[in-house]
């Protein structure tokens, strides 16, 4: 804006304050007080009357001749100075001399500055932490200027007992710099006395070298495909530091990972090469530092054998080879786990060279689980090797004869040379000259020689059998069966017993029948409760089990079976098992569903066509009625004898008329016991049957 618009502008705001104070007393009308050197001054006076103006400055006359006053008319004047300067400041005067004698004034003040500014002061100052700072604030500026630091619209104090003041010299002063010391302070230049001030930012950065912390020096971590491990690098300074890691081996970008500032390296998948010193290290423009991890990677024992399982005669040798490794180095040791001996030893039949484990002239006894083991502080590992071997000979055996058979009992199993005994095979004879005669018995049966002679001398034997094969023949027994007698006792197997629903089977075999074929088995079973009568069948002597079926659930039953030859029976074998409850359908099928649907359906059919038969003469009944019994439909209620009627005549009356038909009496004549006509409504009796041509309505009685 120029000079003269500016001129004009305010010309104008003191004639409009003018024109709104027409009414008031004698005033200087100013648009402010205090003005720039430079600026223009405008002075307006308004008498308030008719007389004569003149202006005074400091109690000195202003001439009027002078180009900075001028009169506006005979109320008013002004006076107006274009540049101000620091001599116009002052106490400005307006008198008037009324028409009417009467004088006044009036006064008003003027104050000009210059300034204040802040030259070539720094904006921008760094310290060191820990170091003193001062930053300089230099003003100039007319009158008197005065100065005021800030931080955070917050004064600071002039006190040289603070950290952080102003100086005499109206500088900063900061005393052992912090890092809270950061941040932008505000000098503020004020014209002394007035409200005429001016501010200038100052940025403060305080600066501090990088430190570098660990949460822990020393990693410890076991190695795996699975294992991540994370190193922090907790890093602090100012400017924000920048991050490096040097690593024992090369950086792995599918392996090795860095958060965003670098703070945090992540090895995934951590292998026994990965153990070592990781170094970080911060460095910004004050200085460098760096710290070292010492990350100790352990691999967890595994264990190698050459084989896993061995099968070996008796009598021959067992080599297994064992390589054991790991970080530390694990120890090696073999374990007899059937017995639970360490096996230690150097020499013997059984020992452990260079880890390897040798047996010489294998026996029964040495069959079984082997482990070798590893064992060190970052864990341990096993391998199983199995050895197999023949069974070792029965001991502690005896043996009971009867009639027809011996019976065989071990109070001890045999040895099962590592693997489990899956039968025995019984061996008899009568001379030995004769050569043994056999039979071999699953381990879960009765250990017996049947079909022998009667009160005949044998001598018998048996060995077990395993995987690998034959164990050694127990010691020879000679026994004499018994004359013949009533069968033994049927053995009832419990291990095949079958029970599904309601129904019961158990196997049935007979060991001795007593020197005379058994001719059947006698079978009774019952519920087992007090006063139940017992149940009886027969089954016959073939029978190798005891079937029994429809039983009612959810109940116990005691079971006797009994053998009979000849000579009579044997000793009841007993046997008890129970019936579950019934177990409850928690969901029906489809097709129960559909049958369900279909009754319900056919029932509703029924009842809807049986009403429309007797009712409206209608529907499928009264067509398959019609077809069976001719037009004589026995038991229809539509039909009643007429009274009087003879030969043979039946009148028929409907109950029924439908709307805007005619009530009609039929005539039913019996010819040869048959109905030759029937006349009823128009309506046919079903909705498919046509009218016969010859059929007429007869007229009205």
């Amino acid at each position: 804006m120029t000079n003269q618009s500016a001129l004009i502008l305010r010309t104008a705001l003191l004639l409009l304050l003018l024109v709104y104070s027409t009414d008031a007393k004698m005033e200087i009308i100013s648009s402010k007080q205090d003005f720039r050197v430079g600026e223009e001054i405008l002075l307006f006076c308004k008498a308030g009357g008719d007389g004569d103006i003149m202006w005074q400055k400091d109690g000195e006359d202003i001439d009027d001749d002078a180009d900075i006053v001028q009169k506006v008319d005979e109320t008013s004047s002004k006076l107006l100075i274009k540049k101000a300067a620091m001599q116009d400041a002052g106490r400005y005067t307006c008198l008037c001399e009324f028409d009417n004698g009467h004088k006044d004034d009036i006064q008003t003040m003027l104050y000009v500055y210059e300034g204040p500014s802040f030259g070539s002061t720094t904006t921008y100052h760094e310290f060191l932490e820990g170091t003193n700072g001062t930053v300089p604030c230099l003003v100039a500026g007319e009158p008197a200027v005065d100065v005021h630091w800030l931080k955070d619209r917050q004064e600071i104090s002039s006190n040289g007992e603070r950290r952080v003041h102003q100086m005499p010299d109206n500088s900063l002063h900061i005393e052992n710099a912090k890092r809270d010391d950061t941040g932008t302070y505000v000098c503020r230049a004020q014209i002394r006395g007035r409200l005429i001030y001016q501010d200038l930012s100052v940025s403060v950065v305080i600066n501090a070298p990088p430190t570098v912390r660990l949460r822990e020096e020393v990693k410890k971590v076991l190695a795996g495909p699975e294992t991540n491990v994370s190193l922090l690098c907790l890093v602090d300074g100012h400017p924000k530091p920048y991050i490096n890691w040097t690593m024992p081996q090369s950086f792995d970008p599918s392996r090795h990972h860095f958060n965003s500032d670098r703070s945090q390296l992540t090895i995934w998948s951590v292998a026994r090469t990965d153990y070592g010193e990781y170094i970080c290290t911060a460095t910004n423009k004050i200085a460098e530092s760096s710290a070292t991890f010492v990350m100790h990677v352990f691999e967890a024992p595994e264990v190698f054998v050459s084989v896993e399982e061995q099968r070996v005669s008796v009598g021959d040798s067992v080599s297994v080879s064992c390589n054991v490794s790991g970080h530390p180095q694990p120890e090696l040791h073999w374990l007899n786990k059937h017995s639970g001996r360490t096996l230690d030893l150097t020499t013997g039949r059984v020992r452990v060279v260079d880890g390897k484990l040798l047996i010489d002239e294998v026996m029964p006894s040495d069959g079984g689980l082997y482990s070798c083991m590893a064992v060190s502080s970052s864990g341990n590992a096993s391998r199983d090797v199995a050895i197999y071997t023949q069974p070792g000979p029965p001991h502690y055996l005896s043996v009971s004869p009867g009639p027809t058979s011996v019976l065989f009992s071990l109070k001890i199993q045999p040895n099962n040379g590592g693997t489990p005994i899956t039968s025995f095979v019984l061996q008899w004879r009568q001379n030995p000259a004769e050569q043994w005669k056999e039979t071999t018995v699953p381990a879960s049966d009765v250990l017996a020689v049947t079909n022998l002679r009667p009160y005949t001398l044998y001598s018998v034997r048996l060995a077990a059998l395993n995987a690998v094969g034959l164990g050694q023949f127990s010691e020879t027994n000679n026994v004499r069966t018994h004359g013949i007698r009533e069968p033994d006792s049927p053995v009832l197997s419990s291990p095949g017993m079958k029970i599904e629903g309601n129904s019961f089977s158990v196997p049935l075999k007979q060991m001795d029948d007593g020197g005379s074929p058994v001719l059947h088995f006698n079978v009774r079973y019952r519920q087992d409760k007090d006063q139940t009568e017992w149940k009886e069948m027969q089954l016959p002597s073939n029978a190798d089990s005891v079937p029994l079926k429809d039983l009612p659930f959810g109940s116990d039953y005691q079971l006797e079976v009994t053998a009979i030859n000849n000579n009579g029976s044997s000793f009841p074998a007993t046997f008890n098992f129970t019936i579950a409850e019934q177990p409850v359908s928690r969901s029906m099928t489809k097709g129960t569903v559909v049958s369900i649907v279909m009754v319900i359906f056919l029932l509703v059919f029924l009842v809807v066509d049986a009403t429309c038969c007797y009712r409206n003469r209608c529907g499928l009944l009264m067509t398959i009625a019609v077809k069976l019994f001719g037009q004589k439909v026995p038991g229809l209620k539509m039909m009643e004898e007429g009274d009087g009627t003879t030969n043979g005549e039946v009148n028929m009356k409907s109950k029924y008329t439908p709307r805007d038909s005619i009530h009609q009496v039929g005539t039913l004549t019996k010819e040869v016991g048959q109905l030759t006509e029937v006349t009823c409504d128009k309506a046919p009796l079903t909705k498919h049957e046509k009218i016969h041509p010859d059929r007429h309505l007869p007229a009205d009685a």
